[in-house]
């Protein structure tokens, strides 16, 4: 009988284990954390979005944000662009 610590099933179940520890369940946590962040968003929040845009929110939908900037009055972006909350 075949030691079960040499056998390759073992080694395919330990590689997928630490795949997973390491790589899955991290990106997941961070995709989780991320989704949590966007459905808290609120109107007057000022944020900056994936292209570098930092304004204030004037207006919320379902996918799309209403942001105000500067000289624009206002700018319909995708609310899955939105990086972060802004310091300024």
């Amino acid at each position: 009988m075949e030691n079960i610590l040499s056998s390759p099933i073992f080694f395919m179940l330990l590689i997928f284990i630490v795949f997973w520890l390491f790589i899955i369940r991290p990106k997941q946590k961070q995709i989780s954390k991320e989704n949590e962040f966007r459905k808290n968003l609120k109107k007057g929040d000022k944020v900056i979005t994936a292209g570098g845009i930092h304004g204030k929110i004037v207006g919320i939908q379902e996918k799309t944000v209403f942001l105000e900037c500067d000289d624009i009055k206002k700018l319909k972006i995708e609310k899955s662009m939105i990086y972060g909350l802004s310091t300024e």
